[in-house]
């Protein structure tokens, strides 16, 4: 099992942050602070470490908002390269854009201004939703002038910190009643130079899809019309969740309206009998028996059985096929079955199933013990 991102985000962490501040504010209690911050650390995940050091922060500096923030601006320094080497490395801003969200409502501007600073360190994605909530319109006219900002990880922000359904962060109940003011935005960003923020973009969308199945279907709809690939990638990714569903809309939208009328040859669950911790390997030829060729859109459907003896389906992406007449292709995937922090593994009897063009054929079962 995967070791828990808090054991990444130590005791190190307050000390770095402390040495920071002291370096622009020469007053700062820094062994106080780190003493406070410790406290009870060990018991906390990782959001509340964050958490922890930004109400520590606020006992140790100036108690006017706008002079503990510029302080902490001025601590950050010149901006630090992102690199692959710690993915955790730029969670030491966290704590930072805690203390905005919590103590910089009533400051709009000087925690704009923070924001704008801190998500091109970390992100400020968790931190401007509490903007959203308390000052819609405000920060909304602000993030239509930062979906047009030279920096890449400003423009994210834009997309990523209004997702109604963002992991990790309260949802915005607002923009899941009405997606419009989301949308607008996204339209500002569904061409945008990198890869990075089509990809926030596509989160987004699949996000709105979970609410509004119709409405991600008409704007992916609309968007497709002379779409550059770039565009038909970032569509395809938006609808990811909803093609798993089987919603109508969204298959129709990647042309894959009509039933899938194929054979199924050699099915293959091997194990029959798995062990957890192990893998299954599920695999199928798929055949077109017709006189006309087909678009085939296939994915691989898991019921898991959970603790209580019921079962929950997990699909998974396999592939997409233009059969011509009398034409075969095999598909399948490898599963494992080891414990991940999102899904545990019971024994049981699991039921597998294809899905084409969204519709579910069963392929047999296998079972864990």
């Amino acid at each position: 099992m995967a070791e828990p991102l808090k054991n990444r985000y130590g005791p190190e962490i307050p000390r770095k942050i402390s040495a920071m501040v002291l370096k622009v504010y020469p007053a700062f209690d820094s062994a106080g602070f780190i003493k406070d911050a410790l406290q009870g650390y060990e018991t906390l995940n990782l959001m509340q470490r964050g958490r922890k050091i930004a109400h520590t922060l606020k006992t140790h500096l100036p108690q006017n908002y706008e002079k503990a923030v510029g302080i902490l601006l001025r601590s950050l320094g010149e901006r630090p390269l992102r690199t692959g080497d710690n993915p955790l490395s730029s969670f030491i801003y966290m704590p930072h854009t805690f203390f905005v969200a919590d103590y910089g409502l009533t400051s709009f501007e000087a925690s704009m201004e923070a924001q704008y600073e801190l998500t091109k360190r970390f992100t400020a994605e968790f931190s401007i939703r509490a903007f959203l909530t308390h000052h819609e319109k405000q920060t909304l006219a602000r993030l239509k002038i930062w979906a047009r900002d030279r920096d890449e990880h400003v423009r994210r922000l834009v997309s990523e910190g209004t997702r109604p359904r963002l992991p990790w962060a309260p949802r915005l109940p607002a923009f899941q009643k009405n997606p419009g003011p989301v949308l607008e935005l996204l339209e500002m960003l569904k061409d945008d130079p990198a890869l990075y923020v089509r990809r926030s973009v596509a989160n987004n969308l699949n996000d709105i899809g979970k609410d509004h199945p119709d409405i991600l279907a008409e704007t992916c709809r609309y968007w497709l019309k002379n779409a550059p690939q770039e565009r038909q990638w970032l569509i395809r990714h938006g609808l990811r969740s909803a093609v798993k569903r089987g919603e109508s809309g969204a298959l129709d939208v990647l042309g894959y309206r009509k039933a899938a009328r194929v054979v199924l040859q050699s099915i293959r669950i091997s194990p029959k009998n798995a062990v957890r911790g192990a893998s299954v390997r599920i695999g199928v030829e798929i055949v077109n028996p017709e006189k006309n060729r087909q678009n085939v859109l296939a994915d691989l459907c898991i019921h898991f059985v959970k603790a209580n003896g019921k079962s929950s389906k997990k699909v998974f992406k396999l592939n997409t096929y233009t059969l011509l007449p009398g034409q075969s292709v095999a598909c399948g995937k490898k599963i494992s079955l080891a414990d991940l922090t999102t899904r545990k593994h019971y024994p049981g009897k699991h039921q597998v199933e294809i899905l084409l063009n969204g519709k579910a054929r069963p392929l047999g079962t296998f079972v864990l013990t």
